[in-house]
């Protein structure tokens, strides 16, 4: 098992590319029967990135595993990869022998962060009513 950040393992991969080797890192990746991408919708992902993550996925389509998280809906993917039709191929790939969970829950980051400030932790006083003034008429 391998777990790496998506943007990180997109940016080897790109490297090896130019380095006319991108065949031979994506054989390497083989070794790991499930392959963790982290974050893969965290940033908006040039076309040759795109290109070389679509050649990685279609590669260890249904011959190894691959855990994918995202914080983005498969129908908000479009916005993060420039080419449309190779997002559509990807997404094709990635759900067809897929269990998708989706999580809908506050971020345990930013609950923690909240949790961790000292106004948080205090009670606020409740408000109590305050007058109005009736209005006053001029002499």
């Amino acid at each position: 098992m391998l777990f790496v950040r998506t943007t990180d393992l997109v940016q080897k991969l790109q490297s090896a590319r130019q380095e006319l080797s991108l065949a031979a890192a994506i054989e390497k990746l083989d070794k790991y029967h499930l392959l963790i991408l982290d974050d893969l919708s965290y940033v908006q992902k040039s076309q040759a990135e795109t290109s070389a993550l679509f050649e990685l996925i279609a590669a260890r389509y249904e011959r190894r595993s691959m855990l994918i998280t995202a914080n983005q809906p498969f129908g908000a993917w479009d916005s993060i990869f420039p080419d449309k039709a190779m997002t559509v191929a990807a997404i094709d790939r990635l759900v067809h022998h897929a269990v998708i969970f989706e999580i809908n829950v506050e971020s345990y980051r930013r609950k923690a962060a909240v949790a961790r400030t000292p106004a948080a932790r205090q009670p606020k006083p409740p408000l109590e009513p305050q007058e109005i003034d009736a209005p006053r008429q001029l002499p």
